[in-house]
């Protein structure tokens, strides 16, 4: 048996709901197809944007959205995405399929899916082949209410009010794709581009700096000593593989037993992570004020057989849902540094919560870890420690209980996973006098998905049966995760 014990005495603070965050780029069908069909498209939308992905999106309560990018980010300049549909700049998306960009969805058709969703915008802009005016002329755009020729444009292009968007990516992945930069020349580099990220009446910018790469902690060592007081927020991105390297990334489908658990070792390494990342920003930052980003974060497979490459669409089982429910409590466990983290990505690239196939869409396994996460969003985190067995192969042994627990108004709630791929696991859940326990459970075979063809509701939570006698009890079935509510 496994056992839960919460000490509601002791918290880390609150758990910021943009922890719950999404990403949504020009890669594939994520913005055209998944998200953009346009006005003309007989699939239900609004003003072009699609009103089942929408509600879906509103329904586990999308707190914040990452875009234009990723790579695209700094290769997109966004007064090519403004003004009439027709007048609007073509180019060739070269990061990612070689695809014709015709730029109808831009800078006011983000901000009005946000409106839509009712989420925070979060913007990421070019650091790599933008200038300093080019940033600063956006977020003018989009945060002043002067008259200035930037701010008629908005005017003569739609929108009378700024919108006040808060969140600023100053590049993305400035390491790699984003420029190919030292950590010393991208630190004088965003030192630069911050300084014009300026504020308009109330509309305070919160400035992230592009951080590291996975296990790369000297970035973010030299970053947060040349340019910490700078910052806002740093950025941090981590994917799982299944296979050894970028080539060869294991099927999203196709996999083993022993597959899972490599799986889920790989993204348990987030602890790991963070713990490193937090500890170098804390001897520069003791008081916590520079939350750390992890704008990119999920599981990155082979795409599936006969689609482009370039795309990166991959399928979504029951693994993948056991991935995101180890990377959100262990994201909960550390809301006193991560504040904001944005899985990647929101429809029809890599870990997706929503997938489409012309007017038809499924939610995935890993839609519903959101929904019974959903809860903690805001909520004040309450110390929960697990005593549980080890699951798992020789060479990827990992602890088979994952949990994670918060308290809002009087309603603790706790998120826990059975990680064991064959063997149900009993559990107890002690230090509260609880009155009354509900769960909810997303469970099936490791490979089960919702698909188009067959089967599109086969992954849902289902409610299950608790016992209460102070503590609460209940048995997880294997390769689940569950949410107790207990009052």
């Amino acid at each position: 048996m496994a056992v839960i014990t919460l000490n509601p005495k002791r918290s880390k603070g609150t758990i910021h709901k943009h922890i719950y965050g999404h990403f949504s780029e020009h890669l594939g069908r994520c913005i055209y197809q998944g998200i953009y069909v346009g006005e003309n498209s007989p699939i239900p939308n609004i003003r072009g944007i699609r009103t089942d992905v929408v509600e879906a999106m509103k329904k586990i309560g999308v707190p914040v959205l990452r875009w234009p990018g990723g790579c695209f980010a700094d290769e997109y300049h966004w007064k090519d995405g403004i003004g009439p549909k027709e007048n609007r700049k073509r180019m060739v998306n070269t990061n990612w399929g070689g695809v014709v960009e015709d730029n109808s969805f831009g800078t006011h058709e983000f901000l009005d899916l946000c409106g839509q969703v009712g989420c925070d915008p979060y913007i990421n802009a070019n650091v790599g082949s933008g200038t300093v005016q080019e940033m600063a002329e956006w977020v003018e755009y989009a945060n002043s209410d002067g008259d200035s020729s930037v701010v008629q444009e908005r005017w003569k292009n739609g929108r009378k009010e700024a919108w006040g968007v808060r969140f600023w990516g100053v590049g993305n992945e400035s390491w790699g794709c984003g420029g190919n930069m030292r950590p010393e020349y991208y630190a004088d580099v965003y030192r630069r581009y911050q300084t014009y990220c300026r504020t308009y009446g109330e509309n305070r910018p919160f400035r992230i700096a592009c951080g590291a790469s996975e296990f790369d902690y000297r970035w973010t060592e030299v970053l947060m000593r040349e340019a910490g007081r700078y910052m806002d927020g740093l950025s941090l991105h981590y994917y799982t593989l299944c296979g050894d390297s970028w080539q060869e990334k294991g099927s999203s489908t196709e996999f083993t037993v022993p597959d899972y658990y490599k799986t889920l070792k790989k993204a348990s390494r987030m602890e790991e992570l963070i713990s490193g990342h937090d500890a170098i920003m804390t001897r520069y930052d003791p008081e916590k004020r520079v939350g750390l980003i992890v704008d990119e974060w999920g599981t990155w497979y082979d795409v599936e057989p006969g689609t482009n490459p370039g795309f990166l669409y991959q399928q979504n089982t029951m693994r993948d849902a056991l991935v995101a429910a180890i990377t959100l409590n262990i994201f909960n466990h550390h809301c006193d540094r991560v504040i904001m983290a944005n899985i990647a990505q929101t429809v029809n690239v890599l870990q997706s919560i929503i997938l489409t196939e012309g007017e038809k869409m499924i939610l995935t396994p890993t839609y519903h870890v959101f929904d019974l996460f959903q809860p903690h969003q805001d909520a004040k985190e309450v110390d929960c420690f697990v005593q549980a067995e080890q699951t798992g192969l020789e060479g990827w042994l990992l602890e088979q209980v994952s949990a994670s627990a918060s308290e809002k108004e009087g309603i603790y709630t706790v998120t826990v996973a059975n990680l064991d791929a064959e063997q149900p696991e009993a559990l107890r859940i002690t230090g509260l006098q609880a009155k009354q326990a509900q769960a909810l459970v997303l469970t099936g075979e490791i490979h089960e998905k919702n698909d188009f063809e067959c089967s599109p509701l086969a992954v849902q939570p289902l409610a299950a049966k608790v016992e209460e006698n102070g503590d609460v009890a209940l048995t997880l079935p294997p390769c689940a995760v569950a949410r107790v509510t207990l009052s």
